[in-house]
């Protein structure tokens, strides 16, 4: 008899043992060592507008739309569902390499019928950080077919994110995420985000919008600028909470870029498709890029999808240079069956007035989150359309955290767990001021009785460890 060795039989899973499962197979994203040892994590079963329910029954209110993603909620998917089996009867899978099929056709036209003027050709990837990357190879292959070698730096923001691989990576200026992996890409610069809070109180917003202008031109002429080939931004930031840029930021890294023959990225793959009440925050900020990177929103998260936008100026140089392409490719990007997911839920966004309901919500979801610095632990709240941020502090005139509770111990071992005995499903995080934040980017169709829910659950959790930590 031959020696057997025991496997998990899944197909005999019950709820009670999915858990364990997933800690003996299943590897998980950004996911603590501890979660694959100690409880199981939670496993979601099933979900209805901006709720979701775990495989033991209990509910939960998602204040991060999954992972800011499933703007139009979790009533949708019969329908963009639909669509998906559709395609997959016609045309499960083609290729978009020398070729093209109807889904990536039609979902690339509104695409750039709904971006800022001028953004008219559209690449299709899997996600955000292969939008990055194909966005970094275009710009470097720009500027080669213009005959500009030298053009190999790019530009972000400190405690940026935009990715986890090689070349996104290196954009992001999250040291903690980056330093165990370096060397990475050659040339990557970072300058100060638009965190304003805990900044002197007398300045003015058009000094500090002068002061990161003049960050980035004085990093530009310290480098040379006929070595930087593009700066990449997000119109709000999403990490560091829910950074807003002042008055004519934009503006002005948009002259900057003009000026030096700079590349302008914005980063959209949160902002896009009506995180800030637009289809795209650029319009909402006059950021007039040259490259849109997206995914996330464009399919509600249904199927994984994602892209780049660009002009029509640079590809054509791309094209005309001389590879006589732009040497990129994805074996999934324009995948038939995302592509239908994403014309699908463009349309329930148009049908349903989702951008409208962000924009009707705005103030009232802001105004009903700043009735929480009352708190004795809410120190700040920005942000703007669905998209806002608390940070914690302990001592409110300073602006900082100086319990006897650090701050990680405060978010992973007592506020974390805190929020999940609430059913509040959010970001909790320890910035990089070691400050703890809580981020609330709920799906699109979020109502008032949602916000109203949400903002009385947190208000009961921070009662409660307020008490705990002094």
């Amino acid at each position: 008899m031959t020696d057997t060795i025991a496997h998990s039989d899944t197909s005999l899973a019950t709820t009670e043992d999915l858990g364990q499962l997933a800690q003996r197979h299943l590897v998980m994203s950004f996911t603590a060592g501890s979660v694959y040892t100690d409880a199981p994590p939670p496993i979601m079963v099933r979900g209805r507008g901006s709720l979701l329910w775990d495989d033991q029954g209990k509910e939960y209110i998602d204040a991060l739309a999954g992972l800011f993603c499933v703007n139009v909620g979790y009533s949708f998917g019969d329908e963009i569902g639909d669509a998906v089996r559709e395609q997959m009867a016609e045309l499960p899978y083609y290729t978009n390499w020398g070729a093209a099929h109807p889904p990536a056709v039609k979902l690339a036209a509104k695409i750039a019928e709904l971006a800022p003027p001028g953004l008219d050709r559209v690449y299709f990837t899997s996600g955000g950080g292969e939008s990055n990357e194909a966005a970094i190879k275009l710009i470097r292959q720009y500027h080669q077919a213009q005959g500009e070698h030298s053009r190999i730096k790019f530009i972000s923001r400190r405690v940026a994110y935009h990715g986890t691989s090689y070349a996104a990576l290196s954009l992001n200026g999250m040291t903690n995420l980056r330093k165990q992996f370096e060397p990475l890409m050659y040339g990557s610069r970072h300058v100060s985000n638009s965190k304003r809070y805990k900044r002197r109180a007398d300045e003015t917003e058009q000094q500090f919008t002068e002061l990161l202008l003049n960050e980035i031109e004085t990093l530009i002429v310290q480098e040379g600028p006929d070595t930087v080939a593009g700066i990449f931004l997000e119109p709000l930031q999403n990490a560091g909470g829910s950074l807003v840029p002042p008055a004519g930021y934009h503006e002005g890294v948009r002259e900057i870029c003009d000026r030096h023959g700079i590349l302008l990225v914005a980063d959209e793959v949160i902002c896009g498709f009506g995180r800030l009440g637009e289809w795209f925050g650029s319009t909402r900020f006059n950021v007039r890029p040259d490259i849109i990177t997206f995914a996330k929103g464009v399919s509600s998260a249904h199927i994984p999808l994602g892209g780049m936008i660009t002009t029509s100026r640079i590809l054509d140089a791309v094209n005309n240079g001389p590879d006589g392409m732009y040497l990129h490719g994805l074996t999934f990007g324009g995948h038939p069956a995302a592509c239908a997911a994403g014309l699908a839920n463009i349309a329930v966004m148009e049908r349903e007035d989702v951008l409208g309901n962000v924009k009707r919500n705005e103030e009232y979801f802001r105004a009903q989150l700043e009735t929480l610095l009352d708190q004795a632990l809410v120190g700040d709240v920005r942000g703007l359309g669905y998209h806002y941020s608390l940070e914690l502090v302990t001592d409110k005139s300073r602006c900082t955290w100086s319990a006897e509770t650090s701050a990680n111990d405060f978010v992973y071992s007592i506020l974390q767990p805190a929020l999940l005995d609430a059913g509040i499903l959010c970001r909790a995080a320890v910035d990089h001021e070691g400050t703890p934040l809580m981020q609330f980017s709920p799906p699109l169709v979020f109502s008032r009785n949602d916000i109203d829910t949400l903002v009385g659950r947190v208000r009961r959790v921070l009662d409660e460890l307020a008490a705990r930590v002094s």
